[in-house]
């Protein structure tokens, strides 16, 4: 199954997962848009449908590679790493933060060489899927490329490896000093995992 950028909004749209207005994101900037994916994964048959036409996209990017595990940052990851490894046929396994660091608990562990896709939800400027890399590759393990919903960053997030995403948006984010007017009139609100909603 395919799906053009537009079906994937409409899926956000659907589940009221697009939200408009003043957000600052996880990573200190801030956007007139917010994509909360908690809301699009809520619903088990939206999850698989997105995912699933994820997995379609990995498979042609990765086409000659096999994939042991896909490896998720948490807590925003983990949905969307469960969902596209159970469309892969492969494990499932999310990183969680220790003293400010990526590393895999709860028993996961990777065999040396084995070949990891990292997932995310959303992409801003790539920096967990940059970290959860790092852990997965202290195990001996191998990051093959990272998959998203989506790459908010239209394609310049510099996240060291391939990223294969469903949809690719050009949504625009402001340094706090740099926010227009218009949008630093309207109060900032945190939503997500790290924040107020």
């Amino acid at each position: 199954m395919s799906l053009t950028t537009d079906a994937v909004l409409d899926e956000f749209r659907a589940a009221g997962a697009l939200l408009e207005g003043h957000f600052l994101l996880t990573s200190g900037r801030r956007s007139p848009f917010y994509l909360q994916c908690a809301r699009v994964l809520m619903d088990p048959a939206r999850a698989e449908r997105l995912c699933t036409a994820l997995a379609a996209r990995v498979r042609e990017a990765q086409a000659a590679t096999t994939i042991d595990a896909v490896v998720a940052p948490a807590m925003g990851g983990i949905l969307v790493g469960y969902e596209l490894a159970r469309a892969l046929g492969c494990l499932s396994l999310f990183t969680e933060r220790v003293e400010g660091r990526f590393t895999l608990r709860r028993g996961f562990a990777l065999e040396p060489g084995a070949r990891v896709l990292i997932a995310e939800d959303v992409v801003t400027t790539g920096l967990s899927l940059r970290e959860c890399a790092d852990a997965v590759r202290a195990t001996g393990a191998v990051v093959v490329g990272a998959a998203a919903l989506i790459d908010r960053s239209n394609g310049k997030a510099d996240i060291g490896m391939k990223l294969t995403a469903l949809a690719t948006v050009d949504f625009p984010t402001y340094a706090p000093d740099e926010v227009p007017a218009d949008l630093a009139a309207i109060p900032a609100i945190k939503p997500g995992s790290r924040g107020l909603a």
